[in-house]
């Protein structure tokens, strides 16, 4: 149950032309320098980076992104800033758990990468709207203000789009944000409600299976023993990010939350789930951001959701490692 190559799974791999849409964070970091290894691997085809306030400020966030393909010696990369707030709340950030930098556990420099003079959300639409129908795959694992943005101002758009695959939401797991709501959904309830109603195919990783997917110490030692600077310094930065979830949540380590995006999409063979309808909640503050999800079909709507739950997580991390493996 498991592909480390495109040769190794021929009849059911195809390689994706991926955007990732994101507020680095930690675990952004794994996931922006696991999809550069994909990449090298030919895997995926990484088109670009929208950045959108989230985990720190987007100043942060799209600074972070730059510093993060320079890692990897990708410093021609396009990345894109964004949404500097949520669509109609104020900005909530997660400087406890990612620092006030958003990338705790290491040294940071100016980029070398330049940001782009566009904006993401332009960038979205044009490059969508320019693409074959169905042909980019989109990875949001921030906030999903650009996503709705984009959706909004030009709902022809999401033809060029053939999955959302986004990091949000919680339903058998409890919030880690507030005791019922997922922090990505949480941050931006309007806008996980606009992309989830928007007809555009999607998989949701919730923390159902995040929490599954956790960097332990041997995973951690395995990344350092990849003999590369970027194993070494990921392995860093866990470790300052893995703390905060042992300590608040009694997990092993801190969940690979935003690689999980990126596995999914490129290896959706290694995920399990269910189709569902999925609403958030925008009202109620008491359960603001809440995803509220119709495992059994109780209200007979259509299912708007891939929602998972499964993950085997020793073939995520070794594609984790050997991704990492093709970088500096």
């Amino acid at each position: 149950m498991r592909a480390n190559t495109a040769e190794s799974h021929p009849n059911s791999f195809s390689k994706i032309k991926l955007i990732i849409d994101t507020d680095p964070g930690q675990d952004d970091a794994a996931a922006i320098l696991m999809a550069h290894g994909l990449a090298r691997r030919g895997l995926v085809d990484f088109i670009a980076i929208t950045a959108v306030a989230g985990n720190v400020g987007l100043h942060h966030t799209s600074k972070n992104a730059r510093i993060i393909c320079d890692w990897a010696d990708e410093a021609d990369f396009p990345v894109y800033a964004g949404a500097t707030k949520p669509l109609l709340r104020e900005l909530v950030t997660a400087e406890e758990v990612h620092g006030k930098t958003g990338l705790d556990g290491v040294a940071l420099h100016e980029p070398r990468t330049p940001l782009q003079p566009a904006h993401a959300v332009a960038f979205l639409i044009d490059t969508l709207r320019h693409a074959e129908p169905g042909s980019i795959t989109l990875c949001p694992i921030g906030p999903l203000t650009n996503i709705a943005q984009a959706l909004a101002l030009a709902p022809d758009c999401a033809r060029g789009i053939a999955r959302i695959v986004l990091m949000g939401g919680a339903y058998f797991e409890a919030g880690n944000i507030t005791p019922a709501a997922e922090f990505n959904f949480y941050v931006d309830p309007h806008a996980a409600a606009m992309v989830l109603n928007s007809g555009v195919p999607i998989t949701a990783l919730p923390l159902d299976v995040t929490h599954k997917a956790c960097i332990t110490t041997p995973r951690m030692n395995a990344l350092r023993q990849t003999g590369t600077e970027n194993g070494a310094r990921l392995a860093d930065i866990l470790h300052s990010y893995e703390r905060y979830d042992t300590q608040k949540f009694g997990l092993e380590g801190g969940p690979l939350h935003d690689p999980c995006a990126i596995a999914c999409a490129v290896f959706p063979h290694l995920f399990g789930g269910k189709d569902c309808y999925v609403a958030v909640e925008t009202q109620s503050e008491l359960t603001m951001g809440v995803s509220v999800v119709d495992w059994w079909g109780t209200t007979g709507k259509a299912p708007n959701v891939h929602w998972v739950t499964e993950v085997d997580a020793d073939a995520l991390f070794d594609e984790l490692r050997q991704s990492m493996l093709q970088l500096p």
